[in-house]
């Protein structure tokens, strides 16, 4: 993450048993590579953030199906998951859309991790996730049954 703010703030808003682990990922695939500077572009996300993402691309929306997960059946709901983007290391805040998020992919299974590029039905290349064992129906009973502790994430 390479001191970037914006990675950090997404980085602490994920569910505390996951914070850890994906800045170790993060750390570890960055130091693989000097040139690589990974940024997480999207991390927990609202059940109502997740049902427009949800909506896009369905009705009269033009724009393209983005996710197949409704609100609450997403990682990222329950700040288990994240999407990275690999920025220009120059400090010119742009990203590198066409980075192979693959080569990841082995620094990814050493931490436990899922990349979503290897999804059956819409391959998510940016994506990450972390169960932890848990399936996203057991983390919505989780949820939905009040298991959360005083920041609102769900007891795992």
């Amino acid at each position: 993450m390479r001191d970037d703010k914006v990675s950090v703030a997404r980085l602490n808003k994920l569910h505390p048993k996951a914070r850890e682990i994906f800045k170790s990922f993060i750390e570890e695939c960055e130091s693989l590579n000097s040139e690589t500077c990974l940024r997480i572009s999207q991390g927990l996300r609202t059940f109502i953030e997740q049902q427009n993402l949800y909506n896009q691309g369905r009705g009269q929306s033009k724009l393209p199906i983005v996710t197949n997960s409704k609100a609450g059946q997403s990682y990222h709901n329950y700040g288990l998951a994240i999407d990275l983007v690999e920025m220009d290391g120059l400090g010119n805040n742009e990203c590198d859309w066409k980075f192979d998020m693959s080569s990841l992919l082995t620094t990814a299974k050493k931490h436990g991790i899922t990349w979503g590029g290897n999804f059956k039905s819409i391959k998510d290349k940016p994506h990450f996730e972390i169960s932890f064992g848990y399936t996203w129906q057991q983390l919505k009973a989780l949820h939905d049954s009040g298991k959360i502790d005083k920041e609102g994430y769900v007891l795992i």
